[in-house]
């Protein structure tokens, strides 16, 4: 029964590393026109930094707990590696300003905060000890990442338009966070398990919202250009443009979606 309920384990796992790598990738059309345009256009860092730090978070929590982590280890990995290439675009083509506060930002989140987390887990705690309070951490930081889609909800709403909410998008999140709960539930793990039940929450609010808005006569509102948020620990890229024509939105960065 254990093995049988593994193998189940796995195959949720395998999906959800096919999916978060689609998801990984969604945000190369917005590195692609960031390198045409050799500008960064307002976009801000904090989206990748933060996939980044969540990428090393699932790391380092599957390196600690080993048994069945194999999956956790290979999207995670895969992630650090895309995140920090688009952070080294990001740098090389953003102003000066906006590349120093991206690496104060990456400084003290990703080096000075993950070391101190680091440190403080190897020498001041042990074996079961150290996994339970990595997986508290991993799991506080990434409900607090789900509930990002919050603004856009609140923003679809106001706007009365779902033009910042494309329905594919919030239906592969949903799908990518149930395989992430199944994995999780599957292998007793609810450090993986319990955040994903607000992904999936929040992803069929999503879709729901879509439903009922997606006719409605869209109201114009005086914004800024451009805004990035996180949906599910996902990068969300909306443009704003000064019509209502169609936005280009894409995501990035999973934790793994674990």
């Amino acid at each position: 029964m254990a093995m049988h309920r593994e193998s189940w384990a796995f195959v949720f796992g395998l999906l959800g590393n096919i999916i978060s790598f689609g998801v990984f990738l969604a945000p190369l059309p917005t590195f692609y026109q960031i390198y045409k345009k050799k500008s960064t256009e307002g976009f801000q860092s904090l989206p990748y930094v933060v996939a980044l730090f969540s990428a090393m978070l699932w790391i380092y929590y599957a390196f600690v707990k080993r048994e069945a982590a194999l999956l956790l280890i290979t999207i995670n990995t895969f992630g650090i590696v895309v995140e920090s290439i688009y952070l080294a675009i990001f740098l090389f083509y953003a102003s000066k300003k906006l590349r120093l506060s991206t690496i104060k930002l990456l400084l003290s989140l990703n080096v000075f905060g993950f070391g101190a987390m680091l440190l403080s887990t190897l020498y001041l705690s042990k074996g079961a000890t150290r996994l339970a309070i990595i997986g508290w951490i991993c799991l506080v930081f990434n409900i607090s990442v789900f509930a990002a889609p919050l603004f856009i909800i609140r923003r679809v709403i106001k706007t009365r338009s779902v033009e910042y909410m494309p329905f594919t998008l919030s239906l592969f999140l949903t799908i990518n966070a149930v395989m992430w709960f199944f994995y999780g539930l599957l292998l007793k793990d609810y450090y993986v398990a319990l955040p994903n039940t607000l992904g999936f929450l929040f992803g069929i609010i999503q879709m729901v919202m879509y439903l009922i808005y997606r006719n409605a006569t869209p109201v114009a509102l005086e914004e800024p250009v451009k805004a990035q948020e996180l949906n599910g620990s996902h990068i969300i890229d909306v443009k704003k443009m000064g019509t209502m024509d169609p936005n280009h939105a894409t995501t990035g960065g999973a934790v793994a979606k674990v």
